[in-house]
């Protein structure tokens, strides 16, 4: 029967911990190492509501992206949310994992699946870390890919609306939808910080999550302006703008990842277990927002 530290030796594996940003602590949260794992549940957050459902569901493992905690705390009682998420699954038997950071820049990771989900090929980090695996594929923050054949901005939105989780919110554009797309910078979760990187990447489009008003306007208009300038310069150079702009549900893109993570994990405690226990992907949104008015 697979232990929970050959589970998380499996997962820490496929997701190494030293890939993990400085401030960030993956890894397991909770749980006692020589628990039983028969069945792992994974979900983007750790929320109470999905916290509760892995439990009903049976879950002896539950794998998360997001952290329970992102600040230090002083106590895990019942006078907050997170002491009750603790408890619970500490009532329950069941541990929790959390793959952030070192599983956003890992290969079959968060980053890469997104973009395999979005028809990406020759994918290469947006921003590499200098790092390998175990089969020299690099890791890095993003990744940067081509498409097979070049489509309009608007079907390519389509596209990835289509293979997101549907959330209430849905997505945002920012370009002239008519352009074409070939190349595509993804970067699951909080990206306006990487403008400067997906300019160099000379990325058609961006596709992330959380951009906010001033620095997605601010890129973009440089971007239209610069564009405008080249055309001024030069009259018959290509009239292009880097780059438009993709806006998603955060926790939506990110959850793409259990595309690959479900049997990732399994195969990989298997190998170490010689058990495979039952893998799972709980499909609850995770978005905080249930109503939207357009």
């Amino acid at each position: 029967m697979t232990r929970l530290y050959e589970a998380v030796q499996a997962l820490e594996k496929l997701y190494p911990l030293e890939y993990a940003e400085d401030w960030d602590a993956p890894g397991l949260i909770v749980g006692d190492l020589l628990a039983p794992v028969r069945r792992i549940v994974c979900v983007c957050d750790p929320k109470l509501s999905t916290v509760t459902h892995a439990i009903d569901m049976g879950a002896d493992l539950l794998v998360t992206h997001h952290p329970l905690f992102f600040k230090a705390v002083h106590d895990v009682s019942g006078r907050g949310v997170r002491g009750e998420i603790v408890q619970r699954l500490m009532t329950h038997h069941c541990g929790l994992w959390v793959g952030h950071t070192n599983a956003d820049v890992a290969w079959r990771g968060v980053a890469h699946a997104a973009a395999d989900a979005f028809g990406l090929r020759n994918l290469r980090p947006l921003v590499s870390t200098g790092q390998s695996d175990s089969a020299q594929h690099p890791v890095g923050l993003g990744r940067v890919g081509a498409l097979d054949v070049s489509m309009s901005l608007r079907d390519f939105s389509q596209r990835v609306f289509d293979v997101l989780p549907r959330t209430q919110l849905g997505i945002q554009v920012a370009g002239n939808l008519d352009a074409l797309v070939k190349t595509v910078a993804v970067l699951p979760g909080s990206g306006d910080s990487l403008f400067d990187a997906v300019r160099e990447s000379q990325a058609d489009v961006y596709v992330t999550s959380d951009l906010r008003h001033h620095p997605a306007t601010d890129a973009f208009e440089q971007a239209l302006y610069e564009s405008q300038l080249r055309s001024k310069i030069n009259p018959d150079c290509e009239k292009k703008v880097y780059p438009m702009l993709i806006n998603t549900p955060h926790s939506a893109i990110e959850s793409l990842w259990f595309n690959y993570a479900i049997s990732d994990i399994a195969h990989a405690v298997a190998q170490i277990s010689g058990e495979c226990p039952e893998v799972t992907w709980l499909p609850d949104s995770c978005d905080p927002w249930n109503y939207v008015i357009n």
